[in-house]
């Protein structure tokens, strides 16, 4: 959980982590891309940036043979970023040539950038590999068991400390405690990746894992936990093999195990304001069903689907019964995790419910669902609770729609409309036009309304979002102003996080490719937060601005943390956008060419 890490904790990182360089620029004039690259007929757009006037065209270069393959003029961006006055965005949407190229505006050149309808394509797997390195119990990116004695229970229909088998599952980030608020968003979004796109073993594989453990989180019909360990985990730098905070038990053996009562928890002072358990009902709902929709046809499965199936129903009906939400709970220190909304949660249990059973009464509980939770999301706002609309964006409207007739469809899709366009208006205060709070956590932001725009689309066949999305989704990859993909490794000869704050960072110096990080914060919220700090001098500091921040430091939790969520919410972005469409038409505006080409001037 991305919550207090003790000054002690990062006293006992590197202390002289290898800083590198700001990117490289002439004459102060600054390039920014998607590293990766893009399909041929998507959106294709850079940002140049600098103090001084900026250059009147740009070119885009062949990386192999260094000729011209595009020219085109800078459209001028109003606002100011950091030290920077300056801004033009860079439309090449118009060049679809496959190949790898760089951009060059005066004597400055971006980093080089791949054009295909294949360049997402190997994303998923790439971040597959985090979420494995992730795994409680044994790890295969260890070889190695960890946390073989969770845990003992609090709260709930139990004595206090009775035994429950709570092995497996994922670390939630560079921490060691696991939770099924986070862990059920991300094992529904993984299955519902791998029903959208390609079939991939990996990927079923990995979603099992989480399957299995939520499987032990439900021992009896009326039964549910949500949380192994808290706070008290944030003893130190370790190997999760190595494990040493003490729970009660003694130093490295069992862990807390908290029950969903859907009351306020907490064993000190830090109580959360947990009313029901619906948030956690919903979405463990989702993951079961959609577990039970893929294996059920498979003779060898049949007995597995059967059991996550009764598992969802059980679970739903707890939902029902405690409408509201349970948070994640804390023991010294006053950061949890602060869901508050829970109706679109149920809205996505109930929708894959009926998928799974067609019972009508499923599908009448979606629709009421759904317009509960109507457009009520983070979009358009500037500040929230950590976590509160949580998940990121709204999977219910989308896996309701095609079950539902056409006025209700029109009404589902407005209600992403609605949200989208508050972000719409947020970004333009930003020469980026990047639509989040850069709240803990905003990389999750960006990807959840990336991907919002891309099921907008799927759903209703209108592509007017598909410059949102590409601008949301090439932040990610390099396209912001420190410009550093925000997943680590990705692309490997790119610039992307590598201080991050993991253990496997601070003790072993080993790189756990394909983690997305937190993301760039308001810089009041990295002042603010306790124990987090930097190297310094800040090799970014001329691309810092008060409205994010961002460091490639251990030392900050707040926007170099990786994050077992986020990365699964990203697997299913690229999925969708891997098995998109391929369309002809454009509906962004491009610039002049030359070399056979065709274009408009902006």
């Amino acid at each position: 959980m991305r919550i207090l890490i003790t000054f002690v904790l990062l006293l006992l990182g590197p202390a002289d982590a290898i800083r590198r360089p700001p990117p490289h620029a002439e004459n102060g004039l600054y390039l920014r891309v998607n590293q990766v690259g893009f399909r041929s007929h998507d959106p294709k757009l850079a940002m140049m940036f600098g103090r001084a006037a900026l250059p009147e065209r740009f070119v885009v270069i062949d990386a192999a043979t260094r000729q011209v393959a595009f020219d085109g003029e800078p459209h001028a961006v109003p606002g100011r970023w950091g030290q920077f006055e300056r801004h033009a965005e860079l439309d090449f949407s118009a060049f679809a040539r496959p190949g790898r190229f760089v951009i060059r505006a005066g004597a400055s050149e971006s980093r080089p950038f791949d054009i295909g309808d294949e360049v997402y394509a190997p994303l998923p797997d790439r971040l597959l590999e985090f979420m494995r390195q992730q795994r409680c119990g044994y790890n295969p990116w260890l070889d190695a068991v960890c946390h073989p004695f969770d845990g003992r229970t609090a709260y709930g229909p139990l004595p206090a400390g009775t035994y429950l088998n709570a092995t497996g599952g994922w670390h939630d980030a560079g921490d060691q405690l696991k939770y099924l608020l986070t862990s059920s968003n991300a094992t529904a979004q993984m299955l519902l990746a791998y029903q959208m796109g390609a079939p991939s073993s990996a990927l079923l594989d990995e979603a099992r894992w989480g399957l299995d453990w939520m499987l032990k989180l439900h021992p009896a019909p009326d039964q549910l936990y949500h949380q192994v360990a808290d706070d008290r985990d944030h003893t130190g730098w370790r190997l999760p093999q190595n494990e040493k905070a003490d729970y009660g038990w003694g130093p490295g053996s069992y862990r807390v195990v908290y029950f969903a009562d859907g009351q306020p928890q907490g064993l000190k002072e830090f109580k959360s304001d947990s009313h029901g358990v619906a948030n956690l009902a919903g979405r463990y709902a989702a993951a079961m069903a959609l577990g039970y929709q893929i294996w059920k046809n498979d003779a060898r499965m049949a007995g597995y689907a059967a059991t996550l199936l009764r598992a969802g129903k059980d679970v739903y009906a707890l939902g029902k019964a405690k409408e509201g939400v349970q948070q994640g709970n804390s023991y010294g220190a006053p950061y949890r995790y602060e869901e508050t909304t829970w109706a679109d949660d149920m809205e996505w249990g109930a929708a894959e419910l009926f998928r799974a059973t067609r019972e009508r009464p499923y599908l009448d509980d979606a629709k009421r669902y759904a317009q509960l939770a109507a457009s009520e999301s983070w979009m358009g706002l500037e500040q929230t609770k950590h976590y509160q609309f949580y998940p990121f964006m709204n999977a219910g409207h989308f896996r309701l729609y095609d079950l539902v007739d056409a006025p209700f469809r029109r009404m589902l899709a407005d209600y992403y409309a609605a949200g989208i366009e508050r972000t719409i208006r947020a970004a333009e205060q930003n020469p980026y036009r990047v639509g989040v709070p850069f709240i803990w956590c905003s990389n999750n932001l960006v990807v959840a309304l990336a991907t919002e725009s891309v099921l907008y689309e799927r759903m209703t066949g209108d592509p007017r979002y598909e410059i949102v999305a590409a601008r949301q989704r090439d932040w990610l990859l390099g396209r912001n102003p420190w410009g550093v993909s925000m997943f680590t490794g990705i692309p490997m000869d790119g610039a992307y996080p590598k201080d991050v704050h993991l253990a496997a960072n601070a003790m072993l110096k080993r790189l756990v490719p394909g983690g997305l990080v937190d993301g760039p914060v308001y810089r009041r919220i990295f002042e603010s937060l306790k124990g987090v700090a930097i190297t310094e001098p800040d090799p970014l500091a001329v691309f810092q601005d008060d409205r994010a921040v961002y460091h490639d430091d251990i030392k900050d939790y707040s926007t170099n943390e990786p994050t077992m969520d986020g990365t699964a919410s990203a697997i299913l972005l690229w999925t969708l956008t891997t098995t998109k469409t391929t369309k002809t038409t454009k509906t962004t505006k491009t610039t002049k060419t030359t070399k056979n080409t065709k274009t408009t001037k902006p």
